[in-house]
């Protein structure tokens, strides 16, 4: 249980330095978006490529790797669907799917994937595959519903490339395909660049809870409840079934497939929401829950499956 404390532990310190900064104003009013736009737009980009131009792009293909991505895919079908019955919006809907399926892969699944499975690569194909495949088809649907009227087929199917986020992602997965090696003098500064990319999202997300009503009591409780439900039970279950029942993994690769699925919401989706200003307090709300939750969940699918 060490790597699951100390995974939440992180992120909590960070995340209570941004409340104090915000409320204290060390940063001025306009920390919070100076801070979004700096790992949206900067930040996030080059961590992105950073990882994934030396990553093994042979985990994308991983029996592991499927079982994530048919979960991901049954859970946030589950949202659209009950999203587009309640006509809660496109945008909004898409923060609400990402929410009850895109997991903390990085800054918390590391730790754990570390300490509870015992090997950090574990987490590598669903981090692959948030990064390569959800992430930019996420994103190019947003940037789609927030644009504001007709956009020329064209301009639409160039959206993937204008995203700074699926940008990174997509110059990443194409070095790490073509096996060149970016030299140390190029590489080094997007390196510490990509360094404040999970500083600046929590702080922000800090920032942000100053001033801000307790979560499940404003107009968001509908979506943020069934987004909670769906990414801290619905996904590890489905994944569990999924594992056991049709690709008949035993043992410790049911374990890895269901702690990364039992992880909470990433903290980079309130990014994403305060970016194209959508579904901002349906996604703050629902990070900050299942991450709650995801701690006594985690214990108990650790306890059981381990």
């Amino acid at each position: 249980m060490q790597g699951v404390l100390s995974g939440f532990a992180v992120i909590a310190v960070v995340i209570g330095v941004g409340y104090v900064t915000g409320r204290r104003g060390y940063l001025g009013g306009q920390a919070r978006d100076v801070l979004t736009k700096l790992a949206f737009r900067i930040a996030s980009p080059a961590l992105l490529f950073t990882l994934l131009a030396e990553a093994d792009l042979s985990l994308v293909f991983s029996g592991r790797l499927l079982v994530t991505a048919l979960s991901t895919a049954a859970v946030a079908g589950v949202f659209v669907a009950v999203g587009a019955v309640r006509r809660w919006g496109v945008g909004r809907t898409t923060i609400g799917a990402l929410c009850s399926s895109y997991v903390n892969s990085g800054n918390l699944g590391i730790p754990i994937a570390v300490y509870v499975l015992g090997d950090a690569s574990l987490v590598a194909p669903v981090l692959l595959f948030q990064l390569v495949m959800v992430a930019p088809v996420a994103l190019t649907i947003l940037d789609l519903a927030t644009a504001g009227g007709k956009q020329p087929l064209g301009r639409r199917l160039l959206t993937p490339l204008r995203n700074p986020v699926a940008l990174g992602s997509l110059a990443g997965v194409a070095v790490a395909a073509s096996g060149v090696e970016i030299p140390g003098p190029v590489m080094d500064p997007l390196t510490l660049i990509g360094n404040m990319a999970v500083p600046a999202v929590l702080l922000a997300f800090g920032i942000s809870l100053r001033g801000s009503a307790p979560p499940l009591r404003g107009g968001e409780r509908g979506p943020v409840l069934l987004a909670v439900a769906l990414k801290s039970v619905g996904q590890p279950v489905v994944a569990w079934a999924l594992a056991v029942g049709v690709f008949g993994l035993r043992g410790a690769q049911v374990l890895d497939v269901v702690v990364t699925s039992a992880l909470p919401a990433a903290q980079n989706l309130f990014t994403y929401a305060s970016s194209y200003r959508v579904g901002e307090t349906l996604a703050r709300e629902a990070v900050l829950v299942s991450t709650l939750l995801s701690v006594p969940v985690l214990v108990v699918v650790a306890a059981v499956l381990g």
